[in-house]
């Protein structure tokens, strides 16, 4: 006489994962190309003005940015609460703005140094006084393209 077993159940068949490197590394080349990495840590708190009139930069890799606002609470207590100056990551005086310019300058390709930008972000409560002060010390060393960062409204406010 012949036996007869029963055929077990063998459950849910595996899951195919053959295609999922491909899924991991089309993702992680997905980010790598539409991250943008900041360049410089923020150590003043930068409110923008607003403004109806604005015009977008074109190449950004030739902007030089000047932050000016009160400093982060963190280095408010050596700071103070008043604006301050912010060149790349550290904190800075209008005597060191020719130093800066200088040094991007040295940085770039010859025939990019007519093209380059200095932009002044500041916040809206800074003082005329400390903008005026930068403006004259890049008066100086002659970098005269100047832009004033702001934030797009849609209409003017009377």
């Amino acid at each position: 006489m012949s036996k007869f077993r029963k055929k077990k159940s063998g459950g849910l068949p595996a899951i195919n994962t053959s295609s999922l490197p491909d899924i991991v590394f089309m993702l992680l080349f997905f980010f790598m190309t539409t991250t943008t990495m900041r360049e410089q840590e923020l150590v003043v708190k930068v409110r923008q003005p607003k403004a109806t009139e604005v015009k977008k930069l074109e190449k950004k890799s030739l902007v030089s940015n000047i932050y000016v606002g009160q400093p982060i609470r963190k280095y408010q207590s050596k700071y103070g609460t008043e604006g301050t100056i912010q060149l790349n990551d550290f904190f800075a005086n209008v005597n060191d703005i020719s130093d800066f310019i200088f040094s991007e300058r040295e940085s770039r390709k010859e025939e990019e140094i007519p093209l380059l930008t200095t932009s002044i972000k500041a916040d809206v409560d800074v003082k005329m006084g400390v903008i005026t002060d930068i403006k004259q010390e890049l008066r100086k060393v002659q970098a005269l393209k100047i832009n004033y960062s702001t934030v797009e409204t849609g209409e003017m406010e009377f």
